[in-house]
C-alpha cells in the first residue's frame, strides 16, 4: 500500500515543489511502511521520492518502502542535510509541510537550516487524500473490524458480574492481539453502571454488578488501519428506563446511518440522529458528534458533527456512534463504521446490535 504517486499528482494543485512528511501517520500513508517508530521523514518531489530514517529502521525501510530512494541518517548527516541536497538537486523553492502536526520548534529548525526553500502549510493535501479510501485501505479497515468482532464475541461469553472494568479491558486487548491485531487503535474504554455516563471513561477497579450496563468501546490496528466499535450490554437484567434509552440510542444511530451518503453535509447526518434523541426528551444527555473519520488514525477527517458543514465524499469511512449519558445512572453508546457511497452507505460492522442481556 503506497500513495507516493497520489501525493506527487497534487503538488501543483497546492502550489508546492515538494511535500515533506514528518508525521508518522502520513509517512505510513505515503509509504506503507508501518514499522517506522518515531524516527523518519519522507520527501515527495515532482521528479523523485526520498525516505530517510536512522540505523534502527533502515534495514526494514529498505525492504518495505517501494518507489522511493531510502537513505540512512547519521549523527553528522541528518534530515536537514538530506533535505538541503534535495533542494539543490531538484531546484526546490517551495516545500509543503504538515502544519497540523509539526511543532513550531521543528518548523523553525527546518526554516533555519534549509534556508533556500520556503516552507508552506500543506496538511490539507494529505487530509484530502486520506479522507477518500481506496480498495486496499477499505480491505484493511474491514480486516481490523473483523478482529474486533471476534474479540467481542469471545468477551460476551465471558463477561459476568464480579469482573472489574480493567479485567474486561485487558481481556479485549489480549483477544484482539490474539486474533491478529498489530496494536490497539486506542486504549479500550470499559464503563459499567454509573461510570457509563462518562463517554471516555477510563477502565477502573470497579466491580461489574448485576443490573449494570457495560459499555465497551474498542478497536485495533490491522495493516496500519484502525477499527472502532462500541457495544453496550446488560448484566443479568435491565430496568424499563434502561431498555427505553437503549432503543432510543439504537434508533438514533439508524437515523444517522440512513442520512449518510455522499454529498450530504456531516452536520445533517449528526442532526438526523440528534433529533431522535431530542424528540425522546434526552437531548441534554447527548453532547458529542455522531461520528468521525477512521483510517490510519482513529480520529481523522471528515466528521459527522453539528459543526461540520462540508459534504461527505464518496469513499470516506466514518463512525456512527450516538449515545445517551445520564450522570449517576448509566450510559449507552452503540457504534459502527460506515463507508460513504453515492446514494447511501455501507455498514462495515457485522456484530448484532439488539440489546444483549448476559
Amino acid at each position: 500500500m503506497n500513495h507516493f504517486a497520489a501525493i506527487r499528482e497534487k503538488l501543483n494543485e497546492y502550489g508546492i515543489d515538494a511535500m515533506l512528511l514528518t508525521c508518522e501517520a502520513n509517512r505510513f500513508y505515503a509509504s506503507g511502511f508501518h514499522s517506522t517508530g518515531t524516527d523518519g521523514a519522507a520527501l515527495v518531489t515532482k521528479d523523485e521520492t526520498y525516505y530517510w530514517t536512522d540505523s534502527r529502521y533502515i534495514e526494514a525501510a529498505q525492504q518495505q518502502v517501494k518507489g522511493a530512494k531510502v537513505e540512512m541518517t547519521t549523527t553528522g548527516h541528518g534530515y536537514t542535510a538530506f533535505l538541503n541536497e534535495a533542494v539543490e538537486r531538484h531546484g526546490l523553492r517551495t516545500i509543503g509541510f504538515e502544519d497540523e502536526y509539526m511543532t513550531v520548534a521543528e518548523l523553525k529548525t527546518y526554516q533555519e537550516k534549509v534556508a533556500k526553500a520556503e516552507f508552506k502549510p500543506a496538511t490539507k493535501l494529505l487530509t484530502a487524500l486520506r479522507t477518500v479510501k481506496d480498495p486496499e485501505e477499505i480491505e484493511a479497515l474491514i480486516g481490523a473490524q473483523r478482529i474486533a468482532e471476534k474479540a467481542l464475541a469471545d468477551i460476551c461469553t465471558e463477561l459476568k458480574a464480579g469482573m472489574t472494568e480493567k479485567d474486561v479491558a485487558a481481556r479485549l486487548t489480549y483477544l484482539m492481539l490474539h486474533y491478529g491485531a498489530e496494536n490497539m487503535s486506542f486504549d479500550p474504554i470499559v464503563a459499567s453502571g454509573a461510570n457509563g455516563s462518562k463517554p471516555h471513561a477510563v477502565p477502573s477497579e470497579k466491580v461489574i454488578e448485576a443490573g449494570d450496563f457495560v459499555t465497551m468501546d474498542f478497536g485495533c490496528i490491522y495493516h496500519g488501519y484502525c477499527s472502532d466499535m462500541t457495544r453496550t450490554v446488560a448484566i443479568g437484567h435491565v430496568t424499563e428506563e434502561m431498555d427505553k434509552v437503549y432503543h432510543i440510542v439504537l434508533n438514533a444511530q439508524l437515523a444517522g446511518i440512513a442520512a449518510a451518503k455522499a454529498g450530504v453535509p456531516g452536520c445533517d447526518v449528526h442532526n438526523a440522529a440528534a433529533k431522535v434523541i431530542a424528540d425522546a426528551g434526552y437531548g441534554e444527555y447527548f453532547g458529542h458528534g455522531f461520528g468521525h473519520g477512521v483510517g490510519v488514525e482513529i480520529h481523522e477527517s471528515p466528521r459527522a458533527s453539528a459543526t461540520w458543514k462540508e459534504p461527505l465524499p464518496a469513499g470516506a469511512v466514518i463512525s456512527a456512534e450516538p449515545g445517551i449519558y445520564m450522570p449517576g445512572k448509566f450510559g449507552v453508546r452503540i457504534e459502527d463504521c460506515l463507508i460513504v457511497k453515492e446514494g447511501g452507505c455501507e455498514i462495515i460492522h457485522k456484530a448484532p446490535k439488539e440489546l444483549l442481556i448476559l
